[in-house]
């Protein structure tokens, strides 16, 4: 097993993976970058999106297609079966990590 395929993502990588799923056919940096802040409320540079994306299709988790249109070529991005996979891993690894966890007794002090 690579260690892409065995590390969790990092908070970004799973947040740019999941906004690549949410946008779907409209999953353009730009698209994804409005996705997560609009979910999460984060703050995001495009640069560092695109740094995100560009990471994530090294790492075969993402592959993207440019697609000309009216205007300058944009890449479409789509999350490949080894970002699905690393998305269910990260996600499972995070369940297992909570589970047991009760936050109650401190958020009542």
């Amino acid at each position: 097993m690579s260690e892409s395929q065995s590390s969790p993502l990092g908070v970004l990588e799973e947040q740019v993976l999941v906004a690549v799923l949410r946008c779907a056919d409209d999953a353009y940096g730009m698209h994804v970058r409005r996705e997560i802040e609009r979910v999460t409320g984060r703050d995001l540079a495009i640069g560092a999106v695109y740094a995100t994306l560009d990471r994530l299709e090294a790492k075969g988790h993402l592959n993207s297609r440019r697609i000309a249109g009216g205007g300058p070529s944009r890449r479409r991005f789509a999350v490949t079966r080894s970002g699905a996979r690393a998305l269910a891993a990260t996600r499972a690894m995070r369940e297992r990590l909570w589970r047991g966890v009760d936050l109650r007794l401190l958020l009542t002090e």
